[in-house]
């Protein structure tokens, strides 16, 4: 009779180690690979020079705040990046990472332009890389 408390004790405290899926790794391969896709769209769409996402070589530093860690919540990213020219490029990201691997991503700045951008010819378009979304997997 005595082991039936201790054994629901020791599988709540199970419940409480600091394992968590969400981690700097998981979530700077992501955003570094969605960071890519995103540049090759938007400069078709501004009407620069084509770019693919592979000549980006997007690379990301990301840490949870307030004080690192891992797991879901607020985090910010730092995305190295080559730009359209050759010129390496640093960007910031404010990111909420939710418990399913899932993120929202928006500029920590103006360096990227606004919400919308003009396009050679003059239209307005939306800027993909001012706000977005993605998504890794948390079960490998």
């Amino acid at each position: 009779m005595r082991a039936v408390p201790a054994l629901a004790a020791a599988l709540a405290l199970a419940g409480c180690s600091n394992y968590s899926p969400i981690t700097s790794a998981r979530i700077e391969k992501s955003i570094a690979s969605t960071f890519s896709n995103l540049v090759e769209t938007q400069v078709s769409w501004v009407g620069l020079p084509p770019i693919t996402a592979a000549e980006v070589k997007a690379s990301a530093r990301c840490i949870k705040l307030p004080t690192g860690g891992v797991g879901s919540g607020e985090w910010v990213c730092t995305v190295i990046w080559m730009g359209p020219q050759g010129q390496s490029v640093r960007d910031a990201f404010d990111l909420f990472v939710g418990t399913d691997g899932c993120y929202m991503a928006s500029l920590a700045g103006e360096s990227l332009g606004g919400p919308i951008l003009q396009a050679k010819d003059g239209r307005t378009v939306r800027n993909l890389l001012y706000a977005f979304d993605g998504c890794f997997d948390t079960t490998t």
